[in-house]
């Protein structure tokens, strides 16, 4: 018989700053995340630690007074690593790392060992494989900590420093090596993209966690993985839709997050040209999440960075059974109130009411409002339809909601 075996989750602790750029409510915001991200990966966030700061220390990040308060508790609790919410440069990374005496990871490298994690096809660990290495190159000098011991002398600082050469020279071969290898997957996944025909291709976008893949199984009645973590869908899935007698093409791709490394952007391009090459975005929104603005504005600028920022857009508002506002008094003569007050009619009136029918609110979960969102996708695929082959107008009548 097999024994049954818990799993030991990786004991951390989260450290971020509040500045001039990040005050104390989004220093929260993006910790509460960051401990999210922890979980996905698979530690525990025991405590975390802030500071006031203008702007992050060039050496240590955070001042060395708050980071020997690091180490003691670390000392005192068995802390297995320290995750800062921004990414550490090299020289950071070192410093951090003699002081705290313990594994330090930056949001950037948390993030691509959930992507690790989460890769499933060759080309989604090829290009996080690539990522990796691109951030590994500048960091490998702090990663020889056994060069340390030796303290001169003829013949010692000598291979210590070719190693190291040889091993910069050695990512940078595997980083070219990635990279054609990304060139001819790539060439193949235009071919596949162009044997789809003339269908109309809707893109599935939007923050990491805020619901995409269940809209796709719902839509599609198929079954992408779901699960209520960070990055639960890395490949991309596409997938044929069709509503009433009009078919089109899906695709759910991977989710954006705040912060997003820079190199992973780059990696993940090709996977992005499904959303470039899209005909329609479906830009979903976790309208129960407190700060689903940002995530709005964190998208679109992801969408604005590939090109796409201008492509006809639909916001679909998901998860509107999870929607809580919080509680106003009216007889409070000090209290104001804020949009976290709102109501969703009252979020109608604000500007959601200027996007007009391209505004949908929906519960994917439960089913709520879909006939609605159907109704508004299949009048938008078949204006796209219809305005490049005309001729095909009368194949496609108005869309009427089937009585259940």
């Amino acid at each position: 018989m097999l024994e049954k075996t818990d799993i030991k989750l990786e004991r951390a602790v989260l450290i971020g700053v509040i500045t001039k750029d990040q005050d104390e409510l989004q220093a929260r915001e993006y910790l509460d995340e960051l401990e999210f991200l922890t979980f996905t990966a698979g530690g525990e966030a025991v405590k975390r630690f802030t500071q006031k700061m203008e702007a992050p220390h060039p050496k240590t990040f955070i001042g060395t007074g708050k980071l020997q308060d690091v180490l003691t508790f670390i000392k005192e609790n068995e802390i297995d690593t320290a995750i800062f919410d921004d990414e550490l440069s090299a020289a950071q990374e070192r410093n951090i790392s003699k002081i705290l005496d313990c594994k330090v990871l930056d949001r950037t490298n948390l993030i691509l060992d959930i992507f690790a994690q989460r890769a499933q096809t060759s080309y989604a660990r090829t290009q996080v494989e690539l990522a990796q290495c691109e951030y590994l190159l500048p960091r490998l000098k702090g990663m020889w900590t056994h060069l340390e011991r030796q303290r001169g002398g003829i013949g010692m600082r000598g291979p210590g420093e070719r190693e190291i050469e040889t091993d910069r020279r050695i990512v940078r071969d595997r980083i070219n090596l990635l990279k054609d290898k990304l060139k001819v997957i790539d060439k193949q996944q235009a071919v596949q993209r162009g044997n789809r025909g003339h269908l109309v291709r809707v893109a599935l976008v939007g923050y990491t966690n805020v619901g995409k893949s269940t809209l796709m199984n719902v839509i599609s009645n198929s079954e992408v993985f779901v699960e209520d973590k960070l990055f639960a869908t890395l490949d991309t899935t596409v997938r044929k839709v069709v509503i009433g007698n009009l078919p089109f093409l899906v695709s759910d791709t991977v989710g954006f997050i705040r912060k997003l490394p820079t190199q992973l952007v780059e990696s993940f391009k090709s996977t992005l040209d499904e959303v470039r090459e899209a005909d329609l975005l479906l830009h979903v929104v976790d309208i129960s999440h407190h700060n689903f603005e940002e995530q709005i504005a964190s998208v679109r600028k992801i969408l604005n960075e590939i090109d796409s920022g201008h492509k006809p857009t639909i916001m679909v508002f998901n998860k509107i059974d999870a929607y809580e506002p919080v509680p106003f008094d009216k007889d409070d003569l000090i209290a104001v109130k804020t949009k976290d007050n709102y109501t969703l009619e009252e979020w109608k009136k604000t500007w959601m009411n200027k996007i007009g029918d391209d505004a949908i609110f929906i519960s994917a979960l439960n089913k709520k409002n879909l006939e609605s969102f159907k109704k508004r996708v299949y009048d938008e695929v078949r204006n796209i339809h219809v305005t490049r082959f005309p001729y095909n107008d009368f194949l496609y009548p108005d869309y009427v909601e089937e009585e259940e």
